[in-house]
């Protein structure tokens, strides 16, 4: 287990996680997420699941997060929670992984039930931008 260099208020952005989870949009799974992270800059971002009639249609917490991190100005994520509907820990999806992958890379650190991990611990060998520049 890493742990994060500048100890963030984890609390905090726990409280953003389970305020972004507030807002999801799931009344077909009833599985409501919500996410929150840093950014360099100081900002805090947040997202929640919207669910669509369609299933695979429907955008995870993270891909709102993601959207508000480039409408507010970009940046790169350095400290991520993600929360389910009693507000616990979860862990992203594998696709969401790679999402963060993008806009955090493998440092940025993750609160999961097992303690906190880099994103290079939770995806071993990830696949980015790097691979497209060779």
């Amino acid at each position: 287990m890493t742990t994060p260099a500048a100890e963030p208020d984890w609390e905090a952005l726990r409280e953003e996680a389970r305020t972004a989870m507030g807002r999801a949009y799931a009344p077909y799974s009833g599985y409501p997420v919500g996410a929150a992270a840093l950014v360099d800059d100081g900002r805090t971002v947040s997202g929640c699941n919207v669910e669509n009639a369609s299933f695979g249609l429907g955008l995870c917490a993270e891909c709102g997060l993601v959207s508000q991190l480039q409408a507010t100005g970009g940046g790169r994520l350095t400290h991520f929670v993600c929360v389910d509907g009693r507000g616990e820990s979860l862990v992203p999806c594998g696709r969401c992984r790679q999402l963060l992958y993008e806009f955090g890379g493998p440092e940025l650190v993750l609160e999961t039930p097992a303690g906190f991990l880099t994103l290079a611990e939770m995806l071993p060998q990830a696949f980015g931008p790097d691979h497209l520049a060779k």
